[in-house]
């Protein structure tokens, strides 16, 4: 024992801070939810989730009773009722209805108020996540705004905070908390955290596989294993998934594997954590509507490629250091692959009379001013296209030149994360003190290349490699475009570091049984490096310092066992990340997958957070069933905010800039009645995300744009937030083993992307509908299937805007809008067998414990 706690304490030491929290499983009545990213409930339960999730459903999961008979807590947990915010739970027997979906994001937007998905890539394993108006996204480009934790290390990506939640296996999830108004959680925790617990030995046991299928070729599988041996415990679980997609040039490969090796004593506990996960998408693009009114399933120019490769160690360990103060923390190793092959338009024509290279090939320049005092001829020389040995290239009349652009994200991760926490009264009352720290650092590489090609009358762009001008394999390696002056178009090779670091403090104070006082802050420090490797742009070069000390204030009042009153105010802020930095120079724009060089250097966002609202439980309300419910409010304001800007000329290529204020308030509503064999569900959000400044911004493709630009004005809505959302839902157990489920998800209209103006027709409201039900053939073998959007509703949650014009061939762009149109009906069945465990028994009531 001295080893191992000597071992935890050396790790992370020297490494104070990135995340660990996680909740226990037992049957209580009381919700302990972890209000750090490290916590210390972990194990605390030595009750197995049953294979295949028969028994009743307990959520959130509440922490083990002490000697005394109340609950033990440890770490940042808290109860539910003493906790001055919001807090969205998603458990394992909820993304248990989804099986089919192989996707943990569709029961975040089934079941969470406030949560919208956003689909800009046309597959449901890669959308962007809107909550309460900011985002968590796998796209390059986007700006994030929420902080996403797993198992307490943070897995925004280090180049772009990016998040890829298809890289996490659904069915290893415990459970997805989000916690709103809480700064402890770090940088980018503006909108809120989302807290992501997984399984393991101690949590869960058994022995389990499934097999399903479905619409559009989906072959899928996986197992779960779980075991405890003395003091020693194993999880594993591992899944894969093939399909050919719904739209065309559009398959799908998902490979994940998840393994955790615990041990424990009475005093002590410890995880070695490792994951692997590679995942493959084809075609990942909005598609003109001119397209998706003749076939639904049509997309652009391709080839549209996405390979993602992710690996990650981690040590998390917990000691209790007296019966009042515990040390957790943790120690990680990530490695993060992203590599992006995209077909586009070329924007290419014949250079000017007005320049020295007419019958040559040149880029678009009219997304340029000419300097003050430069010559016209200079000027327009500075589009000339030049290939890899810097010649000329022939402009043929009548080609539709296209390029092959690839990108890629490497990034190789480190740090840790300590903390305290002390549970001792004061003055004879209750108290609960947490102090931690943290320190994340990561290394990172970005490149970015352009190949010329044609794009061929069935939209694909392809290559000659006989014709000494255009590429031969799209890569990094091949013939890379640039103007003369590197200007609109040109290869990027952006090395750098970021370092991470953060120190946090809370305390709640029980003033009576009833009142409970929150307050503390988080001090963020980053340090960003980039360096360009192209000396194309040597503006990148540079170092940026951010800091900002992060105050939080809450209080709790708790009138009965049923009915509790919360308020809090709390700041966060997010840094820019590296590719913002990098990419900030409308003249020297990045090539940005999927979304359509550092000079000014951007600020940093910061965020005002005020919330309000009652929460509680109605016991025996009707029939001896049990009713949860919730109504807050909620406001954050946002100063510097970061949005994307798309680049006259060159829809492929973006670049970033600030705003002075935006800001999202918004009210939640919802509810839940449990019943024996019937549980119910209802939400409702109202969602009002405005800009607060008057001011020009470029959209080029934006039809009422004014010379590329549009003007914004107070009070416009920020594009694809739906300011309505209604989510209704019930489960209900028809006969002795088989039960039936039905979802619905309503939301109103919202502004395409590049519309920040609102002035074009929105992307119409919507609804789906979706179905799911199991039936327990043995204790245990199981049966599933699920339907999704059921009437086949041909709706669209993402939109932008395109260039006009002819494409190839007798293929023309009229209407700018592009949009994703959803998946179609969808039907997904399988099976489920546990076996070397206990049986399990047959489905009983479906009941949630608050």
């Amino acid at each position: 024992m001295r080893a191992l706690r000597g071992s935890l304490i050396a790790s992370v030491a020297l490494l104070p801070g990135a995340a660990y929290a996680q909740s226990s499983v037992t049957l209580s009545e009381i919700s302990v939810v972890s209000t750090t990213p490290v916590g210390g409930s972990g194990s605390g339960s030595t009750r197995a989730a049953p294979p295949l999730g028969a028994t009743p459903i307990v959520s959130p999961s509440a922490a083990p009773v002490s000697s005394a008979g109340s609950p033990r807590l440890r770490g940042g947990e808290q109860p539910l009722y003493k906790i001055p915010s919001t807090v969205e739970t998603v458990t394992a027997a909820d993304l248990d209805i989804d099986r089919g979906t192989f996707n943990a994001v569709a029961t975040l937007a089934r079941r969470t108020p406030g949560l919208n998905l956003s689909d800009s890539q046309g597959n449901s394993n890669r959308t962007d996540v809107n909550y309460r108006g900011f985002q968590a996204s796998p796209v390059q480009g986007v700006p994030q705004g929420l902080a996403v934790y797993q198992n307490g290390v943070r897995i925004n990506e280090a180049f772009g905070d990016t998040v890829q939640f298809d890289l996490i296996p659904p069915t290893a999830i415990q459970r997805i908390d989000i916690v709103t108004g809480n700064p402890v959680f770090g940088l980018n925790a503006i909108g809120g955290a989302v807290n992501i617990q997984m399984k393991n030995g101690f949590t869960w046991q058994g022995t389990e596989v499934t097999a399903l299928g479905g619409s559009d070729g989906r072959i899928a599988g996986g197992l779960e294993y779980g075991k405890v041996i003395g003091p020693w415990s194993f999880y594993f679980n591992g899944d894969g998934l093939n399909d050919r997609g719904w739209r065309y040039e559009s398959p799908s490969t998902i490979g994940r594997l998840y393994t955790d090796l615990g041990y424990r004593t009475l005093d002590s506990e410890f995880h070695l954590i490792g994951g692997f996960a590679r995942t493959f998408f084809g075609a990942a693009a909005a598609t003109p509507v001119d397209f998706t009114h003749v076939d639904p399933r049509a997309i652009f120019t391709y080839p549209q490629t996405t390979t993602t490769e992710m690996g990650t160690m981690q040590l998390t360990g917990r000691v209790d250091i007296s019966p009042t103060w515990d040390l957790a923390g943790n120690a990680y190793f990530r490695r993060f692959s992203n590599t992006y092959v995209d077909g586009n338009d070329g924007n290419f024509e014949n250079c000017s009379r007005q320049s020295s290279n007419r019958g040559f090939l040149c880029f678009e320049d009219d997304g340029f001013t000419r300097a003050a005092g430069q010559s016209q001829l200079a000027f327009r020389n500075q589009f000339t296209i030049l290939g890899a040995n810097n010649q000329r290239i022939p402009f043929t009349a009548g080609v539709p030149y296209g390029t092959l652009d690839v990108t890629k994200t490497e990034a190789t991760s480190y740090g840790g994360s300590l903390q305290a926490a002390n549970r001792d009264k004061v003055f004879g009352f209750g108290n609960s003190f947490v102090v931690g720290g943290s320190i994340d650092v990561a290394e990172f590489s970005f490149k970015s290349a352009s190949t010329l090609g044609v794009i061929n009358p069935n939209l694909s762009v392809t290559t000659d490699p006989n014709n000494p001008y255009y590429g031969t394999v799209p890569g990094l390696g091949t013939t890379q475009l640039r103007t003369a002056a590197a200007l609109g178009i040109a290869p990027s090779n952006v090395i750098g570091s970021n370092l991470y670091m953060g120190l946090y403090a809370t305390d709640t104070f029980d003033v009576t049984d009833a009142l409970s006082l929150t307050a503390g802050a988080r001090l963020n420090f980053a340090r960003l490096t980039t360096n360009d490797q192209t000396g194309f742009s040597p503006d990148v070069n540079g170092t940026y310092y951010y800091n900002k000390i992060n105050p939080l204030a809450g209080l709790t009042y708790r009138f009965t066992p049923g009915l509790s009153l919360y308020g809090g105010y709390s700041e966060s802020n997010r840094a820019p990340t590296p590719l913002e930095t990098a990419c900030s120079n409308p003249d020297r724009p990045c090539l940005l997958p999927n979304s359509l060089v550092a000079d000014p250097p951007l600020k940093q966002v910061t965020g005002q957070t005020y919330e309000v609202g009652v929460r509680g439980q109605i016991p025996n309300f009707y029939d001896g069933g049990l009713v949860t419910y919730k109504v807050g409010a909620f406001r954050t304001d946002l100063a510097n905010d970061i949005i994307q800007l798309a680049t006259p000329g060159n829809a492929a290529r973006g670049y970033f800039v600030n705003v002075p204020a935006t800001q999202r308030q918004g009210i939640e509503v919802a509810g839940e009645y449990t019943r024996g064999d019937l549980s119910v569900y209802a939400n409702y959000a109202l969602i009002d995300a405005t800009f607060q400044f008057d001011g020009t911004l470029s959209s080029p493709n934006n039809p009422l744009a004014d010379d590329g630009a549009i003007a914004v004005r107070r009070g416009n809505q920020v594009p694809l937030i739906p300011n309505h959302q209604f989510k209704v839902g019930f489960d209900y157990l028809v006969l002795p083993g088989w039960r039936f489920g039905m979802n619905l998800q309503a939301f109103s209209s919202a502004y395409y992307r590049g519309d920040e103006s609102n002035l074009n027709p929105k992307l119409p409201a919507y609804l789906v509908l979706g179905l799911n039900t199991t039936y327990q053939v043995t204790p245990n073998l199981q049966v599933f299937g699920l339907i999704t959007n059921l009437t086949n509703n041909r709706y669209a949650n993402f939109g932008t805007f395109a260039e006009r014009g002819p494409i190839a061939g007798n293929l023309t762009i009229n209407d700018p809008r592009t949009t994703t149109l959803a998946q179609p009906l969808s039907i997904y069945g399988g099976i489920r067998y546990a076996f070397g465990a206990d049986p399990v028994p047959m489905p009983e009531p479906l009941i949630r414990k608050y």
